[in-house]
């Protein structure tokens, strides 16, 4: 008499998705080619010039200047966005108005526009002799060639990430909230400091995050409206232009590889406060 033996029944795949290794596979590939490769390649050429070198041309004043300038400016510029960057959103969720959909449209076009042409057009504004550079002028400020003019294009150029990362979630609130906190008494300022800023708190610092680093690589508007006098108005991605156009690549991937680890240890701060206020209780 022969006993049937039964084989172990086949264990369900868990992948919730089907082709896991090759999305993956296609993924890692994909981000090697496009950023590990040329960043590997950043970190590694400054290094031909030996570590004392390296610590020469990054420490040295001018261009100390520049990254004090190109990250100064760049904070100053995400600063001014956060603000009006919010009220802007507001503004076209919350209120209805003719011409409301036209400057709805007119907030991409620093997205879309060459940023040569911003700088000429913002050059042609706040120089001396322009219409807005002359009124200016009669309170005693100097907006273009001066670090004013950069903190004015890079304002310009991250502007509009601040409002489309805000106004989603704006239009997505529950309009329930703010009505439950007003039959519990609260005003206005405490609805809005209470109800709604917590809840777009994580959009607007993802918002100012991206203003901030648009800024800091920013080179086209800022060039014509800068001035570009070393040691005053001389942006650190200028300076790497003008260490390429005299041959000195390792030079000029040290003052990149500066900006590359000033911007990551922000963004690494920025990415550990977003994590500290999503921490239930943390605003408390």
């Amino acid at each position: 008499m022969s006993i049937a033996v039964s084989s172990p029944p086949r264990r369900r795949s868990t992948r919730l998705l089907p082709g896991f290794r090759l999305s993956l596979g296609f993924t890692v590939i994909y981000l090697s080619l496009i950023v590990l490769i040329p960043l590997t390649a950043l970190i590694l050429r400054p290094w031909e010039l030996g570590v004392a070198g390296v610590w020469g041309v990054v420490t040295s004043p001018r261009v100390v200047a520049a990254l004090k300038l190109s990250f100064g400016a760049s904070a100053i510029a995400a600063a001014i966005n956060a603000v009006m960057g919010l009220i802007v959103a507001w503004v076209l969720v919350r209120m209805q108005f003719p011409g409301r959909r036209l400057l709805d449209a007119i907030i991409d076009l620093p997205f879309a526009l060459p940023t040569a042409v911003a700088g000429i057009a913002l050059t042609a504004l706040y120089a001396p002799n322009g219409p807005i550079g002359l009124w200016l002028a009669e309170f005693g400020i100097r907006a273009a060639y001066s670090p004013l003019g950069v903190v004015i294009a890079l304002t310009f150029v991250g502007f509009p990430f601040v409002v489309r990362a805000v106004q989603p979630v704006l239009e997505d609130l529950d309009a329930g909230l703010e009505e439950a906190a007003f039959t519990l008494g609260a005003n206005s300022w405490q609805r809005t400091w209470m109800v709604v800023l917590p809840a777009i708190r994580p959009a607007l610092i993802t918002g100012v995050s991206l203003a901030f680093a648009r800024a800091v690589g920013e080179y086209g508007s800022v060039i014509f409206i800068a001035g570009n006098l070393p040691l005053r108005t001389e942006i650190a991605p200028l300076l790497i232009v003008v260490r390429l156009e005299e041959y000195d690549y390792a030079g000029a991937a040290a003052v990149g590889l500066a900006m590359l680890s000033l911007s990551f240890l922000i963004l690494l701060a920025v990415n550990g406060l977003q994590r500290l206020m999503a921490t239930p209780g943390a605003g408390r």
